[in-house]
């Protein structure tokens, strides 16, 4: 009794340990931290950390959740936070699982499904009225990156102006 009583627990975490859930290395101001982990793995899969740090390194994740509090309207926030769950909902539905616990081949492929789709409609005749999820958080991205010391400095072409 006391054997299984021992070893039950350890192999719930042995199980458990085998899928490992990203974690947060910021206290979100403005998305839920389901949300919070879902923006760091798509800014992460836009800027892969490389010869440089990648988006989750720079703290792009932690500059989205900001903007969006302090600088988006209740309707842009809104739509942001649709477009969000829209993405991990429709990631549910062809990979079987919640974004975030999909592993990272089938995370890129599907980043990239998406924004492949999102570019066609963009440049289609019947041009979407409100810019798609993947766009934007693309747009959020890139400007987080690129506006941080290691964006600015080390990877575009900075010059400091005595």
């Amino acid at each position: 009794i006391m054997g299984g009583a021992i070893s039950a627990p350890a192999i719930m975490g042995v199980l458990n340990g085998c899928t490992a859930k990203p974690n947060l290395d910021w206290k979100p101001a403005f998305l839920t931290e389901d949300q919070a982990l879902l923006v760091a793995q798509v800014a992460e899969i836009i800027i892969p950390k490389t010869d440089t740090p990648g988006a989750k390194e720079v703290g792009v994740p932690g500059f989205i959740d900001v903007l969006l509090k302090d600088c988006y309207s209740k309707e842009e926030q809104d739509r942001f936070i649709a477009g969000l769950i829209a993405f991990d909902e429709l990631a549910a539905k062809e990979q079987g699982d919640l974004f975030v616990a999909l592993d990272a081949d089938a995370q890129q492929a599907f980043v990239k499904k998406a924004h492949d789709a999102a570019m066609a409609a963009e440049k289609g005749a019947n041009k979407p009225e409100k810019r798609p999820f993947i766009l934007t958080m693309k747009e959020l991205t890139m400007l987080g990156f690129f506006t941080s010391e290691v964006g600015a400095t080390q990877v575009l072409q900075y010059v400091a102006v005595p």
